[in-house]
């Protein structure tokens, strides 16, 4: 919108040239490194190539986002996870929601420009560990870039939504040694004309790479592979010098040659115009079994690392590995922020990253140097970091895959903080971290490593992976130490002195990103359905809003006719609800909306009636004669090998997909094996199974089932008959404490 009003740094509205429309592609990178000359835009997945989430907007600010009100909201077509982060360009918002879909939106009032579905195959779903998320777009040159989950970049023309081009990302089969489920759900970044993507599904079994493609035509343009090669050879890559040289001896003999290493590059990535290096962040083994994966030798390069390389060419230049012999699944694809601060006496472009592993690391921007390190949550499995290299001082007890002992890690495979983006601010100098405990057992599977088809590929004790819901004193107490281990908060870390300042506590740890503003705020999502407000330099709670539904996608913020928004994609899914169903709905809601919802001072808009949080229990249907304890331990192991990724650890779902104990397709032997075993419900992402398990083993999982729902119905039924002495939600979480 030419000559639209806008407002500045001072608050006060300022005139804005368009530039986005009509630019060329060296203007939208300028005007992306110039991002605080148009505040009134959200160009880049975090703003500014910085990432830093830090919006100079003020107008709304501490002293009056006590009044700040709905103005508009746009209900998505899809009830799943959303995550991403949506972009505004001259008063136009492009959001990418569930399964890759594209909406363009009027940033003022919501009005639906145009939107793109690429139709992403419903049996895709299964491919990949996490929902069907999508983390967001990028922008260049009056286009819009996005990945699809079954593996495409996408190019629209922002003022249309028509298809400029459409590439698929994935390599043939031999350059990768093998074909498995890579799927994306990260947003590209746009570098010097050039758009990088990397991919997922390393839980599967996936060689990680990123790859660049030229932003006007599509072309291949480089690939930087992030695992050796199995057979040592080049690739006829950018990668192919560093690995063949320096990452291949890092690896012993293991799984890694069938299973790709993993490595996958599934979130983080940034372009730094100061040192004009582009960095990646690179993702765990595959398989997690570092004894399975590498035969427990070498580091691994690059797993566990950031990674710089030329934008132009993908030449390596330098790397620093952060969980060297990973074997935690602590990946380092969390937001890579880079920012200006004294060191020493001296003001240093550095590199700041708040990882799984619970470390928070300070990195020369240029050259990768080690600055400095520590813990910024409570963790079990390293004793701090060396001063020098920052090489973590392991826990012998932690090494599971090597002393063949069960490990109760803190944090866990989740980590202390994961794919929800943290911010800064130039006021406080804090940086705001949405931090999480979330312990988790590793334990070796039996037998030695075995690949499941259509299944997670972890190298660990899939019965030991979740938390049994039985009367067992041992499993009750169990459950007691994970749930009072349970927690989340945001962590306003001080960089320089390498500390805490204060910290926000929250109900639980499944969380959405931060927003930071120079009205003195932080601006988040929780998955208890509200969207919160609070002051940046004490961490105040100023606002409060209920949004009918989890939060665990980033704010941002932007202006319209001389007006200043903040605006989120609300809707629960992602990995959290998958293993932590019980405990999401515990939160207290159970009914997923997944939509857009944009706040202003003068907001007038309603959300509808909220739908009922809770439902009469249906009675389950009787278990078979035939369902003896070894059938139900056989259909206990196959459910969480094959189901609970999608369905709910132990059968609880989190309330994205269906919960199985409610369905009726456990009321028939026939009706069970048509969904599972044929696929009746492929378009809608129900894969088949008949190619993983025999007809038997899928009786067994309905049969698991079942149990399942007669235990939750007993629970729910005792629970309503004696409201005073049970919470209602006994039902909905399946009896956790």
């Amino acid at each position: 919108m030419a000559g639209c009003l806008a407002v500045g740094t001072s608050g006060l509205p300022l005139v804005s040239t368009s530039f986005a429309q009509s630019d060329t592609g060296s203007d939208t990178g300028a005007a992306i490194v110039h991002a605080d000359d148009h505040p009134e835009n959200w160009l880049t997945y975090g703003r500014t190539y910085s990432e830093q989430r830090f919006s100079p907007l003020n107008q709304i600010n501490t002293s009056n986002v006590g009044n700040l009100k709905l103005a508009w909201h746009y209900d998505l077509d899809t009830n799943r996870g959303q995550e991403g982060t949506p972009l505004i360009v001259d008063g136009v918002m492009y959001a990418t929601t569930n399964w890759s879909k594209m909406k363009a939106l009027d940033a003022a009032t919501g009005k639906l420009l145009w939107a793109y579905d690429p139709k992403v195959p419903g049996n895709i779903a299964d491919k990949g560990c996490c929902d069907t998320v999508n983390r967001g777009a990028a922008y260049w040159n009056g286009k819009v870039y996005f990945g699809t989950f079954d593996g495409r970049l996408i190019a629209l023309d922002a003022k249309t939504g028509k298809l400029v081009w459409s590439v698929y990302t994935i390599p043939k089969e031999a350059e990768l040694g093998h074909q498995r489920s890579y799927t994306i759900d990260v947003a590209p970044r746009i570098a010097k004309g050039r758009v990088i993507i990397g991919n997922g599904g390393a839980e599967f079994g996936a060689r990680g790479f990123v790859s660049a493609f030229d932003a006007e035509t599509g072309k291949l343009d480089w690939r930087f592979f992030t695992v050796p090669n199995p057979e040592n050879k080049p690739d006829g890559a950018a990668s192919d010098k560093i690995l063949m040289s320096k990452a291949y001896p890092t690896w012993g003999d293991g799984a890694w040659k069938q299973q790709g290493g993993g490595g996958t590059v599934w979130d983080s990535i940034n372009y730094d115009p100061v040192t004009d290096l582009v960095y990646l962040g690179v993702g765990n083994g595959s398989p997690w079994n570092y004894k399975f994966r590498s035969g427990g030798k070498g580091d691994n390069f690059f797993l566990g690392s950031i990674v710089a390389i030329k934008p132009e060419t993908g030449e390596y230049v330098w790397h620093f590995q952060e969980t060297p012999m990973d074997q935690w699944d602590y990946t380092s694809v969390q937001q890579i922020m880079t920012l200006d601060m004294p060191i020493n006496g001296q003001m240093r472009h550095v590199i700041v990253h708040a990882p799984k592993n619970g470390f928070f690391y300070i990195l020369d921007a240029k050259t990768g140097e080690f600055l400095s390190g520590k813990n910024y949550v409570y963790e079990n499995w390293a004793n701090g970091l060396d001063p020098k290299t920052g090489r973590p001082n392991y826990n012998p007890d932690a090494l599971w895959t090597l002393n063949g002992k069960p490990w109760y890690g803190i944090p866990g495979d989740l980590g202390g903080h994961n794919f929800a983006a943290m911010s800064y601010s130039p006021q406080t100098g804090y940086v705001y971290i949405p931090a999480q405990q979330v312990p988790f057992v590793y334990d070796q599977q039996k037998g030695g490593f075995k690949a499941h088809p259509d299944s997670w590929n972890l190298g660990l004790d899939m019965n030991k992976i979740g938390l049994l819901d039985d009367n067992k004193p041992e499993n009750i107490a169990a459950k007691k130490k994970f749930f009072s281990d349970l927690k989340g908060w945001i962590i306003a870390w001080d960089p320089k002195k390498q500390a805490p300042a204060f910290a926000i506590d929250h109900k639980g740890p499944w969380n959405g990103g931060l927003l930071t503003t120079a009205g003195g705020l932080i601006f988040q999502g929780l998955a208890s359905g509200e969207f919160h407000a609070y002051d940046a330099a004490t961490g105040k709670d100023l606002y409060t809003f209920p949004a009918q539904s989890g939060i665990i996608a980033p704010p941002v913020t932007y202006t319209a006719h001389g007006k200043q928004y903040v605006a989120v994609e609300v809707g629960w899914g992602g990995i959290y609800p998958f293993f932590l169903g019980g405990a999401a709905r515990s939160s207290g809601w159970t009914v997923n909306h997944s939509r857009v919802i944009a706040f202003a001072l003068d907001g007038k808009d309603k959300l509808p009636p909220e739908n009922d949080k809770g439902f009469l229990p249906v009675k389950p249907p009787e278990q078979s004669a035939k369902a003896d304890d070894q059938a139900l331990a056989d259909g206990y192991f196959q459910f969480q090998t094959y189901c609970a990724a999608c369905h709910g650890d132990n059968a609880i779902s989190g309330g994205t997909l269906p919960d199985l104990r409610w369905s009726g397709a456990i009321r028939g032997q026939d009706k069970f094996y048509n969904l599972v075993g044929r696929g009746a419900l492929t378009a809608y992402g129900m894969d088949r199974f008949d190619k993983s398990m025999n007809p038997t083993q899928i009786e067994h999982i309905r049969e698991f089932i079942i149990k399942r729902a007669q235990e939750s119905y007993d629970a729910e039924v005792k629970a309503r008959d004696n409201p005073q002495g049970v919470p209602n939600t006994t039902f909905l979480n399946g009896g956790t404490p």
